[in-house]
C-alpha cells in the first residue's frame, strides 16, 4: 500500500460515490468514463483495497470504500479551504438558508464557520423552521436552499441532494420517567404536518395506545422544556436530544420510530453559484459531523 493519497483520485472517487454511476461522475469531473475507471483502479492500488462493486445499475461502495469516503470528503474540504484561504478568493453575495430547528444546534456552527472561511465575502442568512415551513419558503423563493427531512428509503425528489446523513427519531423523556404508567400518554409534539408528529401518533394508534397532545410547538426549546418538566414525552431526532433528557429504550413499550434522511432542496431551477457552493460544502462536511 502506498503512503500517499492523490487529491485528484480522491476527488474522482467522491464524485463516483455521489453520482452512483461512472457516467454521472465523469460528466461532473470532466473526464471520460474510461479515464475515470482507470483513476479508481489507481486509487484501489494505492489503498490496497477494493473500493467499488460494479453492478448492472451502477456502482456500490464496499465497506472499505465507505470508510475511505469519510476521509476523502474531509481531506478535499480542507484542501479546497486551504487554497481559497491562501488565494484570498471566494464567492460573494447573500444567501438565504433554511434549516430545521433540531439540526441547527447540532450542525450549523460547523457548517457556517467552515463556509465563512471558504467564502469570507458571502453573507448567509439563516431561517430555522420545520421542513414543511421551509418548503413553503423555497416555493416563494424566500429561501435559496434548505436542509430538509424525508423518510429514509424514500425516492429523492428531482434536483434534490438526498441522503447526506441519516438521523433516527427517538422517544425522549425526563430522567427517571417511566411512560408505562401514563394513560393516556401525554405528548409534546411539533407541528401536525411534520414527520415526527405524524410518526408518534400513527405509531401509538397502530399500537392501540391511548395518548393526548399536551403541548404542541415548532420550537425545539419549548418541547425540551416541557419534557424536562416531566409533563410529557416527545419525539426528537437523535442529534437534537439535550444531554439532560433520556432517550427511551424499547423496554418503555413505545412503538418503533422511522429513520430520517437529511437532504438539500433548492428554490427551483439551477441553483446560484453561491447556493451550489454551500450545498457542496454541506455535502462534504455533514457526513463527518
Amino acid at each position: 500500500m502506498s503512503t500517499s493519497l492523490d487529491i485528484d483520485l480522491l476527488r474522482s472517487f467522491a464524485a463516483v460515490a455521489q453520482g452512483g454511476t461512472l457516467g454521472a461522475a465523469a460528466a461532473r469531473v470532466g473526464r471520460t468514463q474510461s479515464a475515470l475507471s482507470m483513476q479508481i483502479q489507481r486509487l484501489e492500488t494505492t489503498c490496497g483495497q477494493t473500493l467499488l462493486h460494479r453492478t448492472g445499475r451502477g456502482v456500490r461502495l464496499t465497506s472499505q470504500g465507505e470508510r475511505l469516503l469519510v476521509h476523502a470528503r474531509r481531506i478535499l474540504h480542507q484542501h479546497d479551504e486551504a487554497l481559497a484561504d491562501l488565494a484570498g478568493t471566494g464567492l460573494a453575495g447573500a444567501l438565504a438558508v433554511g434549516c430545521p430547528d433540531d439540526y441547527a444546534a447540532a450542525f450549523l456552527p460547523h457548517l457556517l464557520s467552515g463556509f465563512a472561511r471558504l467564502h469570507p465575502l458571502a453573507r448567509v442568512d439563516v431561517v430555522c423552521a420545520s421542513t414543511p415551513r421551509l418548503r413553503e419558503g423555497l416555493a416563494t423563493r424566500a429561501l435559496d436552499l434548505a436542509l430538509v427531512s424525508t423518510l429514509w428509503g424514500d425516492a429523492p425528489e428531482p434536483g434534490m441532494l438526498p441522503a447526506l446523513r441519516r438521523e433516527p427519531l427517538v422517544w425522549v423523556a425526563s430522567p427517571g420517567m417511566d411512560p408505562r404508567g401514563w394513560d393516556p400518554l401525554p405528548l409534546a409534539l411539533s407541528d401536525p404536518d411534520v414527520i415526527d408528529h405524524r410518526a408518534a401518533r400513527e405509531g401509538l394508534e397502530a399500537q392501540g395506545r391511548r395518548y393526548r397532545v399536551a403541548y404542541a410547538s415548532g420550537s425545539l426549546t419549548g418541547l425540551a422544556a416541557v419534557v424536562r418538566s416531566g409533563s410529557a414525552v416527545a419525539v426528537l431526532t437523535r442529534c437534537a436530544v439535550p444531554s439532560n433528557l433520556q432517550v427511551l429504550t424499547p423496554e418503555a413499550g413505545l412503538p418503533e420510530l422511522p429513520v430520517l434522511s437529511i437532504g438539500i432542496a433548492f428554490a427551483g431551477g439551477d441553483p446560484t453559484p453561491l447556493a451550489g457552493a454551500f450545498a457542496n460544502h454541506v455535502r462534504d462536511v455533514l457526513p463527518t459531523l
